[in-house]
């Protein structure tokens, strides 16, 4: 942090960042972790307006969505890379705390993307005055936390119409996206696809059913209760090798991350740096650079296995990790854990399709493996039940093993897997 920034800034807030700085040391010394965290809430603790006054004057993106929010700002800061510094969260944490932090870390960016929680993008909107507002995708998520996803729909869209100047780059595949960016001024449509349908069945607008159709372009959808209300026509799209936009743009799109979902988060990120002015064809290189995302996609080596974890939080997660499972690997452990950041109610598990396991050995684990168990039993695929993850893993034939885990068993697991694989190291 330059004298010159931190002069700028009122006393209360260069008091609250001088705080903020100290709360970091002093986690970072007492092995509690990096501290940004704890830096954001000292600092918002001590001077309320402190987002406001750190984004002020810098160009912002905002990434949200029920999943795919970190990929797409890694992906979508990358893209924005050649406009400049670009300050972003390292860690994918998407509430207030969070993204403080990430304003804090690098004041002399004048760019800025964040991953901002559904539940947050309106206030986090008003504070930061977004350039561009990313919707990705809107499905259940932590019913106990964030209510009923039409809710959420709403409170989107409320957002949005406070900020008419801003670009909102939406996902047309997705009736819930669509409903929330539907009547915004300037919206970039994007074809980033749709693999989860089970909560807009239903149109957010008026109630009747949705229909949806088969096309050459893919799938089409409209509102039975609104003739207005349908897919709107993409302005970018994707297929299995190519991304396509505006002014007949099309240029060769590799990732080094997997899924079909990630192409169409790529996708995203392209239109959203291209809105603000990044040069399309630099832009698509860049999001192919995004490789691991906070230990999604990791692969480590611990002893005879080498381990990939995968990250699934909700229903709609869950299908699109499945996808990406390799059913080749000598080994599959899914790992369940029910605490407050998982959302505490596990009903979601039978919304998943499990079946796509019965030839392949699984390992139920986590603090809810005999919930999961009972899951898996009814889908007729074949498992052992192991709790602790790390056991699980060891468990497994000797290779290549999938690791497939919500929240807090991701977490814990990433943390256990650093610890044995220095603990390996150490022995040799």
């Amino acid at each position: 942090m330059s004298g010159d920034t931190s002069s700028r800034l009122p006393a209360r807030t260069r008091l609250a960042l001088a705080a903020a700085s100290t709360a970091r040391w002093a986690s970072r010394t007492a092995g509690r972790g990096k501290g940004s965290m704890i830096g954001g809430l000292v600092a918002a603790k001590i001077d309320p307006s402190i987002m406001s006054r750190l984004a002020a004057g810098k160009r912002t993106a905002i990434i949200t969505g029920t999943n795919g929010k970190s990929t797409t700002t890694r992906m979508t800061a990358a893209a924005l890379g050649e406009l400049g510094r670009v300050a972003t969260q390292a860690d994918g944490a998407n509430m207030d705390a969070g993204i403080i932090a990430a304003l804090t870390l690098d004041q002399q960016a004048l760019i800025t993307a964040l991953e901002v929680d559904e539940l947050h993008v309106p206030h986090v909107s008003d504070a930061v005055d977004p350039e561009v507002l990313i919707l990705l995708n809107l499905s259940r998520d932590q019913l106990d936390r964030v209510g009923e996803i039409n809710i959420i729909e709403r409170r989107l869209r409320e957002g949005i119409e406070r900020h008419p100047d801003a670009t909102i780059v939406a996902n047309c595949d997705d009736v819930l996206v669509t409903s929330a960016a539907f009547d915004a001024k300037k919206v970039v449509w994007v074809a980033a696809g749709a693999s989860w349908v089970g909560d807009s069945v239903s149109c957010p607008r008026t109630g009747e059913p949705i229909i949806r159709s088969t096309t050459d372009n893919g799938v089409d959808w409209r509102s039975t209760g609104d003739d207005n209300f349908r897919r709107p026509q993409p302005d970018w799209w994707f297929d299995d090798e190519k991304i396509y936009g505006p002014e007949g743009f099309s240029a060769t799109l590799t990732l080094a991350v997997p899924g079909r979902a990630n192409r169409g988060n790529a996708t995203q990120a392209v239109a959203a740096a291209v809105a603000m002015g990044a040069d399309p064809g630099k832009a698509v290189v860049a999001v192919g650079t995004v490789g691991e995302v906070a230990g999604r996609y990791g692969v480590t080596k611990i002893g005879d296995h080498t381990v990939r974890t995968l990250l699934a939080k909700n229903p709609a997660g869950w299908q699109e990790a499945l996808s990406m499972i390799d059913q080749d690997a000598d080994g599959l452990v899914i790992a369940v854990n029910g605490q407050v950041p998982d959302g505490e109610d596990l009903s979601w598990l039978w919304d998943v399709r499990f079946e796509a396991f019965e030839t392949m050995q699984v390992v139920a684990s986590g603090e809810r493996a005999a919930d999961l168990g009972v899951r898996l039993l009814y889908a007729g695929a074949e498992h052992t039940t192991i709790a602790n993850p790390l056991a699980a893993i060891e468990s497994c034939p000797p290779g290549r093993v999938e690791v497939l885990a919500n929240y807090t068993a991701f977490r814990d697991l990433g943390i256990a897997l650093e610890r044995a694989a220095k603990d390996e190291g150490g022995q040799r």
